[in-house]
């Protein structure tokens, strides 16, 4: 067998089967949800849930706290998202595609200082050691935290700060020996970017949203 599927295939040798099938589907899910995402359909949220409700256990199960928080997050935001999105006034949706305002810029910082403090302090809180691997998860909770905010709100800033925090799980991950999950992050990435572009260019054509 090639090294590759080693580095993919040996973390799972001894792992439980029930949880190597959630984590395939979460990674089908999760995979859907961004792709519903870059096209600006309301189906990222469906999927999206069903993706970080099973994560949500996952790393409950290997005690990664800050990830489990997260998702968890991700979770509750996706369903304030699914409202945000549907929402219409004559028929027409009322959150379109826009940039962030210096408003939206602060409130966007404040939130990924108080998800670092807080995912850091539930790690003490449950006298789990923190290693350098946790900080990095603590620093990218931070970003995703902002991320998924601004998602819910069409902001295309969100694009940048998922390609930029999805770029560090990918090793994170793969270090972690969730091979899925790192694979998974890394086609994020590539979604991302395709988001951006996509968003970028529905707002060029709409400069009133700009």
């Amino acid at each position: 067998m090639s090294p590759i599927f080693d580095f993919f295939l040996e973390p799972y040798r001894n792992r439980e089967t029930f949880l190597i099938v959630l984590e395939a589907i979460a990674f089908v899910f999760g995979i859907a949800s961004v792709i519903y995402a870059k096209r600006e359909n309301i189906l990222v949220y469906p999927t999206g849930l069903v993706a970080t409700v099973i994560t949500v256990y996952i790393f409950f199960e290997d005690e990664f706290l800050g990830d489990m928080m997260m998702n968890f997050y991700y979770s509750v935001m996706s369903i304030y998202g699914w409202w945000n999105w549907s929402r219409k006034k004559e028929d027409k949706y009322v959150v379109p595609i826009s940039r962030t305002n210096s408003k939206e810029k602060i409130i966007g910082f404040g939130m990924f200082i108080i998800t670092m403090v807080v995912t850091y302090l539930v790690y003490r809180g449950y006298g789990t050691e923190i290693t350098s691997s946790n900080y990095i998860d603590i620093f990218t909770s931070g970003v995703f935290f902002t991320a998924m905010w601004f998602m819910a709100n069409k902001k295309l800033e969100n694009w940048t700060l998922w390609i930029f925090a999805d770029i560090i799980t990918v090793p994170l991950y793969a270090y972690r020996g969730w091979g899925m999950l790192s694979l998974q992050y890394l086609i994020f990435t590539i979604l991302a970017i395709q988001g951006y572009i996509a968003w970028k260019k529905s707002i060029n054509n709409n400069p009133q949203t700009a």
